[in-house]
């Protein structure tokens, strides 16, 4: 049973300390950035474009390039349709990008510009695209944002020509590059044909050349968006950031999807790959066995340091939940874990995996913050804290080893090269986890030496 004395003390309804998650643009941005020869923009002032390329190129430490409507105050009373009609016609005749993703701020929904009909009155160059999403940034998070933004590209692209090519759709999620490039690894080992919409690999892992390219080689190039509606089957990953546009997808090309939990662990990944064979009809590979195999062997060696840990969780839902479920494959407690993307279907989750595995007295929380986290470990300390940047300060105060997983992570680096889905990304995070763990039982054995000692 939860502790829902504890979950409701400093619950707050109408005030949100340090949330765990960012405004709809920013995933709106990071979902256009991956695709191919696309230029986000920014339907609303120019500071919110700025705080949203910050956010994005602090975590990647890479470039994040966008463009502004760049209201006034005569576009705060009047709207912003002339601001977005001459930012077009700039932004094709100066940066010839192939595709324009339209997102909107808190600014342009408040005033209620009416995109689609803005768009439509556009001049478009031939062989040009132009596409919007809605992102109000007082709903929702920056995982609604992504999710809202890669369902547009899919509303206004995507096309059936009656005749299947025979691939599988892969809707990532909201992950880092080297996610995504782990995760087309293992399809290709599948030997399974696929488009990945969207896939920023190549963009924001993209190489050092020494000269300067607005658009990478890496995205989904707008053909293959297209073509997205000719696919066999969709997978997509994580309800809260993939759900609607492969919904999306369904309803305009009819094309059936699976969904599926975020690949991290190892159930959740024996589950990506099942989902794989059964789509292409081929035995797993033994390069695949044999890593799932490495990983069972270091959870077994591992498990002295992991067993009956406690460990608390925060950040993105679709993340956090593959997180619970692979600590409690490693023996570990989940005692917090909690989201500040809203949906109770995130709470429904958790509670799921924690009466799979028999957990009592663990407790889940959408739409939370990291305040609120902090007083419930106050209450009853964890032995780990995982999440993104902002919880160095929950582990600083109460002393608790601290490992870096999930977005964002601004302080430190090449983590966004490196997966946490698959086999590997398993053997990754059970690396950090551990290391973690065992750095903290080193100092306390030099300070009980110590201790002796005077």
């Amino acid at each position: 049973m939860l502790d829902y004395t504890k979950k409701e003390k400093y619950e707050r309804s109408a005030l949100r300390v340090n949330p765990a998650k960012t405004c709809q643009p920013v995933g709106a941005m990071y979902a256009a950035l991956g695709v191919h020869e696309c230029m986000p923009h920014s339907h609303g002032s120019q500071g919110c474009c700025a705080f949203h390329r910050m956010f994005l190129t602090r975590h990647f430490k890479d470039p994040a390039m966008a463009s502004s409507s760049s209201f006034t105050e005569g576009a705060s009373v009047f709207g912003g349709g002339s601001n977005l009609k001459t930012a077009a016609k700039n932004i094709f005749d100066i940066y010839n990008p192939k595709i324009i993703a339209v997102h909107t701020t808190c600014l342009s929904e408040t005033i209620g510009d009416d995109l689609n009909a803005l768009i439509q009155g556009i001049d478009i160059p031939e062989g040009k695209y132009m596409v919007h999403t809605n992102t109000p940034s007082y709903k929702g998070s920056h995982i609604t944002g992504f999710s809202n933004m890669v369902a547009s590209f899919i509303k206004y692209l995507s096309e059936s020509s009656g005749k299947t090519n025979g691939k599988v759709a892969i809707m990532p999620g909201f992950i880092n590059p080297g996610d995504m490039r782990e995760l087309k690894r293992i399809a290709a080992t599948m030997s399974a044909k696929y488009t990945m919409l969207p896939d920023t690999s190549g963009v924001f892992d993209s190489p050092m050349t020494g000269t300067f390219n607005m658009y990478p080689s890496g995205g989904t190039t707008v053909e293959e968006i297209i073509e997205l509606g000719d696919s066999s089957l969709t997978l997509a990953f994580g309800k809260f950031a993939s759900e609607a546009p492969a919904e999306a997808l369904e309803k305009k090309c009819g094309v059936p999807y699976k969904m599926l939990p975020l690949p991290i662990g190892i159930a959740r990944t024996d589950e990506y790959i099942m989902a794989l064979q059964s789509f292409v009809k081929v035995e797993v590979p033994y390069s695949l066995d044999e890593e799932r195999g490495q990983l069972v062997d270091i959870l077994i060696d591992i498990h002295p340091y992991t067993y009956n840990k406690k460990v608390a969780i925060f950040g993105d839902p679709d993340t956090v939940l593959g997180i619970t479920e692979f600590v409690l494959e490693m023996g570990m407690i989940p005692k917090y874990v909690v989201t500040g993307t809203p949906g109770e279907s995130f709470t429904d989750a958790a509670e799921e995996l924690f009466g799979k595995f028999g957990m009592e007295g663990c407790i889940a929380k959408a739409s939370g913050d990291l305040y609120e986290l902090h007083q419930w470990i106050k209450e009853e300390g964890v032995d780990l804290l995982i999440g993104g940047t902002h919880g160095k300060h929950i582990a600083r105060a109460e002393d608790i080893p601290f490992v870096r997983a999930g977005f964002p992570i601004i302080d430190r680096y090449i983590h966004s090269y490196l997966p946490l889905v698959g086999y590997k990304g398993g053997m990754r995070l059970a690396e950090l986890i551990t290391n973690a763990l065992m750095d903290r039982l080193d100092r306390d054995s030099l300070e009980e030496d110590f201790e002796m000692v005077m």
